[in-house]
């Protein structure tokens, strides 16, 4: 959930150099996403392969399942807390949108109880 920005935090998420990926998108500004229901959708349409992904789009849409299949280990410290604030608002209000990221990225629920342990924690 939270993962998917990681999701959003991730819009953060480039291209992976050695063990983080890069900290290309950690200026994204989460706020005007999260305020902007119409640019939320299309960041989320983008990564459901369902619209036009712009260039931070393309990375999150790269990393999203690996984040979510990790617990976002490769996220850099800003990636982390952007992805747990950007998925927060979208499971409570794009919850529709949550629900088909986790059909298209974890179809048999084997990684929920590591994104979810990392969505319900701090560090």
């Amino acid at each position: 959930m939270k993962i998917f920005i990681f999701l959003f935090g991730f819009m953060l998420l480039s291209l992976s150099f050695a063990d983080q990926y890069t900290d290309r998108y950690d200026d994204f500004d989460i706020k005007e996403l999260t305020s902007n229901r119409r640019l939320l959708s299309s960041y989320l349409k983008c990564v459901l392969d369902q619209g036009r992904c712009t260039p931070e789009g393309k990375e999150l849409k790269l990393h999203i399942k690996d984040a979510m299949q990790t617990g976002c280990e490769k996220c850099t410290a800003t990636q982390k807390t952007k992805a747990r604030i950007v998925v927060a608002h979208i499971r409570e209000h794009e919850n529709t949108f949550w629900e088909e990221l986790k059909k298209k990225y974890d179809p048999d629920h084997k990684y929920k109880e590591i994104y979810e342990g990392f969505l319900n924690s701090d560090v």
